[in-house]
């Protein structure tokens, strides 16, 4: 691109397509969202994993709660039972 007039109104031109296009996909991906709320659908990111993984653990739930209340570091309780720390936090949040 120049320096001169016309350069300048192309690129102007160009980055006004551009902006409006823009725009023109964020009204239809808004308009697409409202329709699928109205008709029921639920949006977001799917449940799934992580709850399966806790169902999985559950079984150990009365093991964990007394390795805690003994002091057992929640590190070693992770390699004891083979399950990453994320899951332990998470099930200790949600199920003690």
């Amino acid at each position: 691109m120049g320096s001169d007039i016309q350069s300048k109104v192309l690129a102007f031109a160009f980055g006004l397509s551009a902006e409006i296009e823009r725009n023109l996909i964020s009204q239809r991906t808004r308009e697409s969202l409202a329709r699928l709320k109205s008709e029921g659908k639920r949006l977001g990111r799917p449940n799934g994993h992580s709850l399966k993984s806790l169902e999985k653990w559950k079984s150990h739930q009365e093991r964990i709660h007394n390795l805690l209340k003994m002091g057992v570091p929640k590190r070693q309780i992770c390699i004891s039972l083979g399950i990453s720390e994320t899951t332990l936090y998470r099930f200790i949040q949600r199920q003690l």
